[in-house]
This record gives structure tokens, C-alpha cells and sequence, in this order.
């Protein structure tokens, strides 16, 4: 059993995500459907070195937050899929999107998911949750909407395209 330096919820749970990458892989998993570890790589805005991503994903899939699969597409390749306890960190990040931009010094581009996020509120949050159980889990929304995932990635890439 690991040893922790407390059974305090919130010790447990920065002990699981309280890195600086956990979260950030989290994220590119969530609101880019990045799925594969050189989607994760390359992708990343952060520039997440290649080591660190294999440790991270490593930890998370350790942790129960993600779960690693065999890509029928290529036999070299995995997928990474979230799995509900990270699923349900939806909330978390939504709260976490909107404290950072109140007071932080964050880009318009990168700040407008987590204003869509914080102004849909917890509907929003269970409406993307459901869909990213769909995607992840195999799951079916119990009904069909127009997709969270694809309202955030539009609202991101017409503010890119403003900028």
C-alpha cells in the first residue's frame, strides 16, 4: 500500500494531481480527444517532453484516472481513455478554468473553453461528462445533443481565428 502524508481528502487528491503535468494530460485528453501518446506529445501547448508524458501517463494510469487499450488500428499504438473517476473531474476543471481566469494573465484563445464552461454551469458540466463517458467508456449519452466537445473546440478555434 502506498504510504500518503495524510488521509485528508484534498492531501489524497494533490498527492494524485498535484504535479505540474497530471492535470495538463487530463485536459488534452478531455477537450482535445488526444487519445494517443503522439497526439499528447505534439500537441500539447505546453511542450510536455516525452519522458515526462511517459511517466505521467504511467502515474495516471496507476492512479485508476486513465486506462491504456491495444489500438486494433496499428499493433505498436495504445489508446488512453479517461475513466469516471477522471471523467467526474469535469467540475474540478471548470472551477479551477474559471478562478484562472479571474486572476491569472491567461490568452483569449485559451481562456474561452473555460468561460463556456463556468457560464453552462453544472447542466454543461453533466451534458460533457455524458459525452465523454460516450467517447471514452462506450457508454451512449442517454440522449443525443449537439456534442459539448464540439461547441468548446469551435469556440476555441474562432478565437484563434480572431487573434
Amino acid at each position: 500500500m502506498d504510504e500518503h502524508r495524510s488521509g485528508c481528502p484534498i492531501n489524497l487528491a494533490v498527492e494524485v494531481l498535484g504535479d505540474k503535468w497530471s492535470l495538463v494530460v487530463i485536459r488534452d485528453m478531455m477537450f482535445g480527444n488526444r487519445r494517443h501518446f503522439r497526439e499528447l506529445l505534439h500537441n500539447s501547448e505546453e511542450g510536455i517532453a516525452s519522458n515526462i508524458l511517459a511517466a505521467r501517463l504511467a502515474h495516471l494510469t496507476g492512479q485508476g484516472l486513465i486506462s491504456r487499450t491495444a489500438d486494433p488500428s496499428h499493433k505498436q499504438k495504445v489508446i488512453y481513455s479517461l475513466t469516471e473517476p477522471a471523467i467526474q473531474l469535469v467540475p474540478v476543471i471548470a472551477h479551477l478554468g474559471a478562478w484562472g481566469r479571474r486572476h491569472l494573465p491567461v490568452t483569449r484563445e485559451l481562456a474561452v473553453r473555460a468561460e463556456l464552461l463556468e457560464r453552462g454551469g453544472p447542466k454543461l458540466w453533466e451534458a460533457f461528462m455524458a459525452e465523454l463517458r460516450e467517447l471514452h467508456l462506450g457508454i451512449p449519452r442517454p440522449k443525443r445533443s449537439v456534442s459539448v466537445l464540439a461547441r468548446l473546440r469551435a469556440a476555441y478555434e474562432a478565437e484563434l481565428a480572431r487573434a
